[in-house]
């Protein structure tokens, strides 16, 4: 990477105030970005206004401050059905986060689902994209199926090929993994299940930000993501759908804003995108998502991507020289997050010595019990990397590991 290229990333850093820290009197390393990114100035001054002198609530009021709010939280969402490539901008629902979308559709669905039916979804999927399915199915007399991997975390394709039959009714599988960083063939797994006239979902909560998405180019059914990856505020998440599905699906919450007519009698239910949308929005939440998508749309995507790696490879290749270590995912093609374990170490020990260097790492099952027995171990330890890192800060992980294991062994 040239001088040039540096310059640009050392001031994107300059633009996350919560960088410019102590932890127990260490500078702050933040590698935890795989659960939560931080936020830029733009993005907290976008919600900060918006409360300051735009707050009402929306869709329901003629007066200025409503008709502002309805301006700021509807621009947020033509924002997002652009980042997506999403045909029309009421395709694009706005939901509390990923988990929320997921429960979304696995609620609505019920309707298509019938007994003896398939759902499969994959061995890497996380807590949220299997215990919605398990639920389904226990309504619905339905089965859940899983798609194997390999030692590397990689999902076996060709048994994936051979599971699905027309039995199946949906896949859903996660782009990026978020333990192992494996990014999956997502379009080879939405080309099979097409030809079997499945409903795909994609679970984009680790992809979103990293990489550019086009729901047109997939052609998945359903794709979903959350604000707080992509450098936007918590509570509030992004579920992308085909307008013939969510047309044909039901909501699963009721109230206010979701409908169209209401009498004792009956109810008729509002069009896209109100028909999901029950209650009060987040309407601070779409104006920050919204600001965190106009942030990465000024970047240049491509290098931040190549930067991102490229801090991913010089990490894995300091901590393979550390005795005793292995790494947990090791798919030929992947994004910057590591998870790896230590002989004879537990991760929540190594993560407490690490955080008393300033480092954030995560330690743990990453909410994905299942690829943890898999692996036969109790939990990783797990850095992931963004945009405002550098190199110092792996040499400070590296060093804080060495200590760990001195303090430890």
């Amino acid at each position: 990477m040239n001088k040039k290229h540096k310059e640009i990333l050392e001031n994107i850093r300059n633009e996350f105030p919560i960088l410019d820290q102590k932890i127990n009197g260490e500078d702050l390393v933040y590698l935890d970005n795989a659960a939560s990114t931080q936020k830029p100035k733009s993005v907290i001054n976008a919600i900060k206004d918006y409360y300051e002198n735009d707050h009402s609530n929306v869709h329901r009021g003629v007066h200025t401050l409503s008709v502002r709010a309805t301006e700021a939280y509807e621009n947020a969402r033509s924002k997002v059905a652009d980042f997506l490539n999403s045909p029309n901008k009421h395709q694009i629902i706005f939901t509390k986060g990923t988990t929320d979308s997921v429960n979304l559709i696995a609620s609505s669905v019920t309707n298509l689902i019938q007994e003896n039916d398939e759902i499969l979804i994959s061995s890497m999927e996380h807590h949220s994209n299997i215990v919605p399915w398990q639920e389904l199915c226990k309504r619905t007399g339905a089965v859940l199926k899983v798609i194997p991997i390999n030692e590397n975390g990689e999902l076996l394709i060709d048994e994936y090929e051979g599971m699905i039959s027309d039995k199946t009714k949906l896949v859903s599988v996660v782009h990026l993994s978020n333990t192992l960083g494996t990014i999956n063939p997502i379009e080879d797994i939405i080309r099979i299940a097409k030809s079997y006239n499945v409903i795909t979902m994609i679970d984009g909560a680790q992809a979103a930000g990293h990489f550019p998405i086009d729901v047109q180019e997939l052609d998945c059914d359903f794709y979903l993501f959350s604000g707080h990856k992509i450098f936007g505020p918590t509570g509030i998440g992004v579920l992308y759908g085909k307008e013939e599905i969510l047309n044909k699906i039901d909501p699963y919450q009721f109230g206010g804003e979701m409908i169209l007519k209401v009498t004792f009698e009956e109810t008729t239910y509002n069009d896209l995108p109100h028909k999901f949308e029950a209650g009060t929005p987040n309407i601070a939440g779409a104006v920050g998502i919204g600001a965190s998508i106009d942030f990465i749309n000024n970047l240049d995507r491509d290098l931040c991507h190549q930067y991102e790696m490229e801090l991913h490879d010089y990490a894995l290749e300091r901590l393979e020289k550390i005795e005793g270590i292995n790494i947990i995912g090791k798919s030929a093609n992947k994004s910057a997050i590591i998870s790896f374990v230590i002989e004879g170490l537990h991760p929540h020990d190594i993560g407490t010595i690490i955080n008393q260097k300033g480092i954030a790492v995560r330690t743990g099952h990453h909410c994905t019990m299942p690829l943890m027995d898999f692996y036969g171990i109790p939990g990783t330890v797990r850095a992931s990397f963004s945009i405002y890192n550098n190199h110092a800060e792996v040499d400070k992980l590296i060093d804080a590991i060495k200590l760990a294991i001195k303090m430890l062994k």
